[in-house]
């Protein structure tokens, strides 16, 4: 077990040249994923202090203590020595102490509850986990989209995210930070992507047969690209209300979902308009005793 660090350590140098741009917590793309890196590396390194001396030392005793030549005494009565016992265990309790200091006074500054800085107010976007889809809705600007996430560069994002099918894993790797979505439940998510292009992203929860199929296109696009992004939306003129809703919850995948609705399988499923409380409505759904909830679907 002790030689896993460091074979994990030779595969993220050998398997980074492979990510493509923009697929990757090793390529981040944002503050989150940048420091997820960072602390990867530390830990990496930090266990490293364990694991190469025994790469180093256990060919060594082999040689010195092999059983014809070797140069090694053999003493069957011996058992302790103090010498020994104080770096054997001590220095892996000064590496754990180290990263559980590292754990409880930096990574919590990049919970995902806890809003980011960046430029401007944070862009809500809802998120519902679909068979095998996610439906992103913009709330403040009436529109919506699937399985194309939109937002724009240097602005935090503020993802609330449920399921309305099994629990799923929402993932956008060079943003870092998977979250579980969950039916009746409501998460929640804080991004910032920090230069334009392409990302992907994607279901990392098996969830069926073509749970591997669920990608996610997201766009980081500066701010007038944004607002263009938003009138291709209202353009699109389809309303996201119960009836359109159900034609999204069958299980099935992304291309079909889009055949449903007239489009091919490279077209973008765009809608223009988005019947108030539908995200609420879809958790509230799972609580038909809570009057609470209800009524929040209802407001909203």
């Amino acid at each position: 077990m002790a030689a896993a660090p460091f074979w994990f350590a030779l595969l993220l140098v050998v398997l980074s040249g492979c990510a493509q741009t923009g697929s990757s917590m090793l390529h981040p793309w944002g503050m989150v994923a940048a420091a997820q890196r960072d602390w990867l590396v530390i830990a990496v390194a930090l266990m490293m202090i364990v694991v190469l001396p025994v790469f180093v030392m256990v060919p060594l005793f082999a040689w010195r203590y092999r059983r014809r030549g070797g140069r090694g005494v053999y003493r069957p009565n011996w058992t302790y020595a103090r010498v020994l016992e104080y770096p054997i265990w001590g220095v892996p309790v000064l590496i754990v102490a180290a990263l559980a200091v590292m754990v409880a006074t930096r990574e919590t500054d990049l919970d995902p509850y806890r809003p980011l800085p960046g430029a401007g107010a944070p862009l809500e976007i809802d998120v519902v986990a679909l068979d095998w889809k996610f439906l992103f809705i913009y709330p403040k600007e009436h529109v919506a989209s699937v399985g194309l996430l939109a937002i724009p560069r240097g602005r935090p994002v503020s993802f609330h995210l449920t399921s309305d099918a099994t629990m799923q894993s929402f993932f956008i790797p060079a943003l870092g930070s998977q979250i579980y979505a969950m039916a009746g439940m409501e998460t929640q998510l804080h991004l910032r992507a920090d230069r334009d292009g392409v990302l992907d992203g994607e279901n990392t929860q098996y969830n069926g047969a073509d749970f591997q199929n669920e990608h996610v296109r997201v766009e980081v696009v500066p701010d007038a690209s944004f607002a263009r992004f938003l009138a291709e939306c209202r353009v699109a003129g389809r309303v996201l209300d119960p009836s359109s809703y159900r034609m999204l919850a069958v299980r099935d995948t992304l291309v079909k979902a889009k055949a449903a609705f007239g489009l091919p399988p490279d077209g973008r499923l765009l809608f223009g308009d988005v019947q108030p409380g539908l995200f609420a409505s879809i958790i509230a759904k799972y609580h038909p005793g809570d009057r609470t909830m209800r009524m929040a679907g209802q407001a909203e």
